[in-house]
């Protein structure tokens, strides 16, 4: 897979990408990630990017061809162009093993106040958001979004058998993960349940499910009430 990041801040991605799960994939040739500088696509010696919006307001606003060029000098036939945008549909572990199973992702970084609308209209196919929260820029989502993906691509991990009980993952059926216990057996009074030492791999399976179904009702009875159609909502 490729992965194409637009963005005014290359270094402060390349820096992210090289380390990690990530970093591992890239430099054993299963992931082949590209930052691509915005202003390298202004169309001036000063490398503007932005201008002030029609109509007024504060702020600046991203231009169109700017954007729209730097898509177009990477972007493969048929590869997912994704703003990163607080308009863009809540991202989900779902949409992160729907990605995975593209040749390519451009992935599109925002500043300043946003984008003109004509990059969506022209270029763009899909957008994510983290959450109902502000940052600075789209840097961090894109990360974020590229290591989700990234995760899940065949021989990125030691074993798929790890990320498939993730939270979230199918093999939690949508819900949360369960508990996990490692060395010491005992520490500061606090033990390890009985079941996870018995050796019996059923048992502890049941244990586990029962952990995951608990921990979400505690802590996200959202995933078991919400939309029917996702993973866990059927509960």
């Amino acid at each position: 897979m490729r992965i194409d990041i637009l963005t005014l801040f290359p270094e402060m991605c390349r820096v992210a990408l090289s380390t990690g799960v990530v970093g591992r994939a890239i430099e054993v040739g299963l992931v082949e990630a590209v930052v691509s500088d915005l202003r390298h696509f202004s169309g001036d010696r000063h490398g503007t990017v932005d201008d002030a919006p029609y109509g007024g307001g504060a702020g600046m606003i991203l231009q169109a061809p700017v954007v729209v060029q730097a898509v177009e000098s990477v972007r493969r036939p048929g590869a997912p162009v994704i703003l990163l945008s607080p308009a863009g549909r809540p991202f989900r572990q779902e949409i992160a093993e729907e990605l995975s199973g593209h040749d390519q992702l451009v992935l599109v970084c925002g500043r300043y106040k946003g984008f003109d609308e004509r990059i969506r209209e022209l270029v763009v196919s899909d957008e994510i958001s983290l959450g109902d929260f502000v940052l600075s820029g789209g840097e961090l989502a894109a990360l974020a979004v590229t290591d989700a993906v990234v995760r899940r691509i065949p021989g990125t991990l030691g074993s798929m058998d790890s990320a498939d009980s993730d939270s979230f993952s199918h093999g939690r059926a949508g819900l949360l993960d369960a508990a996990w216990y490692t060395r010491p057996p005992e520490y500061r009074g606090l033990g390890v349940p009985e079941v996870l030492l018995s050796g019996d791999h059923a048992a502890i399976e049941r244990w586990r499910e029962q952990s995951s179904l608990a921990r979400t009702k505690a802590r996200r009875p959202d995933l078991l009430d919400g939309d029917k159609d996702r993973p866990g909502g059927r509960r």
